[in-house]
Order: C-alpha cells, then structure tokens, then sequence
C-alpha cells in the first residue's frame, strides 16, 4: 500500500502540474485578449483586433489541451483517491461542480462566439464576448482554489464530520468565503498573468528579432512588459505576502520548512541561498538577510520567530528540502521578473526598448521561466501541506484508494508520461505553427 501511495502521488502530481501549464497560459492571455480587443474597440485599429484575434487561437489551442489533460484529475478521484472523496466529496463536490457547470461552459461557449462569430456579430457584442471568456477563465480559478484553499485551511464553520467520519458541508458561503481564499486566490492569477506577459512579450520580441510583423512585435512587447511588471510586482506585494502570512499563522511547519527556518530565533533572517542539511538541522552555506524573517511575520525587528524544532516531528512536511527549494526557486524567479521587467520599463521611458537587441533576447528567451516559476509555486504549496489532504483533518495516507495495487498505480503513472509527452510536443508545434503564421493572418478579419 505504500508504494500505491507514493506512485499515486507521483501521478498526480505529474499530471497536474502537466495541466497547469496550459491553465495559467489561458489564464494569462485572456486578460491581454481583453486589453487588445477593448483597445481595438475604443482606436479604430484593426492591429489591435488582430492582435486579439492572434491570441484568442493561441488561448483556444490552450484550453483545449487543458481539458484533455483535466479530464483525467477527475478520474483518479475515483481510481486512486476513493477514500478522499468518499470522505470528503460531501465538502469539495460543491466548488467542484459549480467550477464545471457554470465557469466552463461560460469560458467555452463565449470562447467559440469570440473565435467564429465576429462577422456576424456587432463589434461591442463581440468585445463582450472576450470579457465573458476571462470572467469564466477566472472565474473557475475562482472555484478550484476555493477547493484547495478548503484543503489548506479547513475553517470553522465549513464542515461538519457525521456519524460515518464523512465531511459534511455546513456552509457554502463560509467555504467560498475561507480566509485562506482571497490571497490565495490573487496570487494565483497574478502568477499566470506574469506568464501570459512573458509569452505575449516573448513572441513580440520574436517577431522584431526576425524584423516581421514589427508593429504588432512592438505592441507586444510593450504590453507585455507593462503587464508582466505589474503583475510580477502584485506576485510579491501584497499577495505574496498576505500568503505567506496565512502559512505562518495557520501552518507553522510549513513555514518554518519552507523558510529553512530550523531552530527558534529572535531577529530571524531570511536565508536568500542555502542548502538544508536535515540531519544537523541547518542550512549550510547560508546568505542571510539580518531580521528580515521577523519584520515580514511580526513587523518587529527583534521579534521570536519559532523554528521547526518548536513542532511536533509528526506535523512536519515529509520532504523538507524539496519545500525549501521549489519555494526559493519560485522567489527567486518572481524577482528576476522584477528586475527584467523594471529595466524593460526604463528602456521605454528612454525610447531605446525596441532597440535594445539584448534585451529583446532576453523576453524571447526567458518565457519559459514564469511557466517554472508556477509549478514550483504550486510543488511549495502542496509540499507544504503533507503530510495531510486536508490539513489537520485527513492524513494523505488515508486518502487513497484501499485496493489500489502498486502494479496498477505504475502501468497508469508511466501511460500518462508517455502520453503527456506526445501532448506536450503536439502542442508546442501547433503553438509554434500558429506563431511562424504571425497575428497579420488572425482569421475572423474583415476586409
């Protein structure tokens, strides 16, 4: 049964983070459909409605691929996470359906509107329907992270366990009002958005590189530098901040492991680069920023910061350097995105952006790393959470399916790799052919 468990947890790990690659990429571009078609509607310019056009296939091609790879997350509920959802589907089951019943088919059916219907549809209509396409987008991250953040911070007043040790729903709005929820919630689309700026401004760099399409290379480029660096800044501040204060407060082992935070200090620093060494319990070769660790928990310099020491062994997530690592690799890729997007702003204001050949270079070369920068986000919040399913309420070894062999479990992970990777490249073809054709040649154009 342990081996079931681990493989199972591997599979589902793979293929969520494999379905959240195309996730925050539809979550992304469809706030730049928006901005593009709203702009197009208020100038008159038909760039711009290419532009939108351009990216609404990028976003179709996505979200297609996102529902193929989404599809099986649903299944393991039931092949090898019974337990978990017999036990708590009474809870999760609400925002789960609601995300299916109204957010995707809102998303699907305004998308396919937006895709075909602009010559017989009126150009407001047709805006509409783009900003209908985000809502239900956002609308069911909306949904999902509610699910999750119930996993996270299972609040009072959500649940009630029954006479058989199942989860009941006691109140949707206090689950759909969690407090984890809201900061969760926007750091979550803040991150996506950050990557959809990085692709936008990515390929925009790509086409001024190539000296083509050069004033819709242009637009891309500035817009997805300006959004990408508001968005990467609203990652940290306050988003990110607001979370990590809810895992300080409300997950204190986490913290501490993902903080590298081993023994309990007053005026704890935050550790910029460092390697946990678990059996002395220390960070080796670390780069400290003096009381750091104190102000952003407690706002005070000389503050206690409790270390992992201070818990329970049995409460500590079961793979510390793993947690230390993806939450560092995540932080410290928000703030290249910072730096980079801040001298994109600055070589704008000096009119020397589209010029900057090194700096094109590094938005063409560089949209891979916001997609990294997410799943480690997401490896950290999930790592974190273990060793419970729903934290301090289910154990993740009570979760599985009690039949499940080990044998099963391996056939099913290593068909998912195989096929996941055909996907993967499948998609990057078809992204990459509707690329090379350039937005000049966005069907849906009137002429």
């Amino acid at each position: 049964m342990d081996d079931a468990l681990t493989l199972s947890r591997v599979q589902f790990a793979l293929t969520i983070s494999f379905h959240y690659v195309f996730v925050q990429l539809t979550l992304g571009l469809g706030l730049f459909i928006v901005l593009f078609k709203t702009r197009a509607l208020r100038e008159g310019r038909k760039d711009l409605a290419r532009a939108a056009q351009f990216w609404a296939r990028v976003f179709a091609l996505s979200f297609g691929f996102g529902v193929v790879t989404g599809i099986p997350l649903e299944f393991q509920f039931g092949t090898n996470w019974s337990a978990f959802s017999r036990q708590t589907g009474g809870v999760i089951g609400q925002t789960l359906a609601m995300e299916g019943m109204f957010s995707f088919f809102l998303e699907s059916s305004f998308l396919g509107l937006f895709l075909f219907g602009e010559k017989w549809l009126s150009p407001r209509a047709h805006w509409l329907c783009a900003v209908l396409v985000l809502v239900g987008s956002w609308s069911s991250s909306f949904f999902i992270i509610a699910t999750n953040a119930f996993m996270q911070h299972p609040a009072d007043g959500i649940y009630s366990i029954a006479a058989d040790g199942s989860f009941q729903l006691e109140s949707l709005s206090a689950l759909l009002g969690n407090p984890w929820l809201p900061a969760q919630l926007a750091h979550t689309v803040c991150g996506a958005v950050v990557t959809g700026a990085f692709v936008v401004a990515g390929v925009g760099a790509f086409y001024l590189l190539s000296r083509r399409d050069e004033e819709q290379g242009r637009t891309f480029v500035k817009t997805g530098m300006i959004v990408g660096l508001v968005a990467s800044i609203l990652c940290a501040f306050p988003t990110g901040d607001a979370q990590v204060k809810l895992v300080h407060k409300h997950q204190g082992p986490t913290f501490a492991a993902m903080e590298g935070h081993f023994r309990t200090r007053t005026g704890a620093p935050i550790v910029l680069i460092g390697q946990p060494d678990m059996e002395e319990m220390k960070l080796d070769n670390p780069l400290e920023l003096p009381g750091a660790l104190s102000i952003l928990t407690h706002r005070r310099w000389n503050a206690e910061v409790k270390g992992l020491e201070h818990f329970d062994k049995d409460t500590w997530p079961e793979n510390i350097p793993l947690l230390y690592f993806s939450y560092h690799i995540m932080a410290g890729l928000g703030t290249i995105f910072v730096l980079v997007t801040s001298l994109g702003a600055f070589q704008l204001w000096r009119g020397r952006l589209f010029k900057s050949r090194k700096l094109l270079w590094t938005f063409l070369l560089m949209w891979p790393l916001p997609f990294i920068a997410n799943t480690a986000g997401w490896v950290t919040t999930e790592t974190g959470r273990q060793p419970w399913l729903v934290y301090g309420a289910l154990r993740t070894a009570n979760g599985v399916s009690p039949e499940l062999s080990s044998g099963n479990a391996m056939f099913t992970l290593l068909g998912f790799a195989g096929l996941y990777l055909l996907l993967g490249i499948l998609f990057l073809i078809l992204v990459g052919r509707a690329v090379a054709q350039g937005p000049s040649h966005a069907p849906g154009e009137h002429h």
